[in-house]
């Protein structure tokens, strides 16, 4: 993204179900001048999302489009033909505003923005209390099958070894302490 407009970035990544989104939420509630980068994933909304605002949704011939334009700041192929990645007009949108990116991204996706942004960039890693309580909160959900909450704790366990890559590791075992422990590591890095 040489000659373009730059800015901070916050990158919130953890294993489906630790709580990341729960955080990036909150941290975007207060008055930190953040704004969340919308992700670009080549899977069908969910009942309650929109496009434009949950996701940017498109077909995977589209996203696939996206990639050969070199359209993406970091993309990945999560599951077979189950894309998701970070359009660079994205972050030039949040950035033209004077605000601050976060990311709200898987672990793969969060050590590529790391590497792409460098110390411009601030990473943490959420990591739930256990494996245990990992597959719980999943369950809890009651959205997924029980062949998708298999993939997915398959993936937390691959995913949980990269947490020392991270600049911080923000174990959410309780959501206040977490929310407390996020905004303290969002001013140091804004300041």
């Amino acid at each position: 993204m040489e000659n373009e407009l730059k800015g901070k970035s916050i990158i919130f990544s953890a294993p489906s179900g630790a709580g990341k989104t729960t955080i990036v939420h909150h941290l975007l509630s207060k008055d930190f001048g953040l704004e969340f980068s919308i992700s670009a994933c080549s899977r069908s909304p969910r009942s309650h999302e929109v496009d434009g605002k949950d996701y940017y949704f498109l077909d995977v011939e589209s996203f696939k489009k996206k990639i050969e334009e070199d359209a993406f700041v970091e993309w990945e192929e999560v599951y077979t033909n189950n894309f998701y990645g970070t359009l660079k007009s994205e972050m030039q949108r949040i950035w033209s505003k004077g605000k601050t990116v976060i990311f709200d991204v898987d672990v793969v996706g969060g050590l590529n923005l790391k590497k792409e942004f460098g110390d411009s960039a601030m990473a943490v890693f959420v990591q739930p209390p256990s494996f245990e309580e990992l597959e719980n909160r999943l369950r809890g959900r009651s959205t997924e099958t029980e062949d998708k909450i298999r993939q997915r704790m398959e993936k937390a366990a691959k995913e949980l070894a990269f947490a020392e890559e991270f600049d911080h590791i923000l174990v959410n075992d309780n959501l206040l302490d977490a929310f407390k422990k996020a905004e303290k590591l969002v001013e140091n890095f804004l300041n």
